[in-house]
């Protein structure tokens, strides 16, 4: 069963920085790197949002939200994709998962981490 975790949430103060971090488990690193992944997120109340996406060959979208805030990366290596964010708002706040980019391959989510962003 391949499993994602996400680390790196946090309490941050408006403005500030924060780096989550998926690890990839479950799976090698050659089926890891052919994976488009994708980080969404959910707040209270409301339905989860496509963030980011990055395929294997790292071509990056982002949603307009985040455009020019957030980046995001992967080390296939590692197994791993990141999440940069920098220049945080209060909007910004909710639970962050990452999966697989396709609608049609997710893997069951996980906790995801959450980020609250506040004075």
């Amino acid at each position: 069963q391949v499993r994602l975790v996400e680390s790196g949430g946090g309490l941050v103060q408006p403005g500030g920085s924060l780096k989550l971090s998926c690890a990839a488990s479950g799976t090698s690193g050659t089926i890891f790197s052919i994976w488009p992944m994708a980080w969404s997120r959910q707040a209270p109340g409301k339905q989860r949002e496509l963030v980011a996406t990055i395929t294997g060959g790292r071509t990056t979208t982002y949603a307009d939200s985040v455009k020019g805030r957030f980046t995001i990366s992967r080390d296939n290596a590692k197994k791993m994709v990141y999440l940069q964010m920098n220049s945080l708002k209060t909007e910004d706040t909710a639970v962050y998962y990452c999966n697989d980019a396709r609608p049609s391959n997710l893997r069951p989510w996980g906790q995801g981490t959450q980020v609250t962003v506040s004075s």
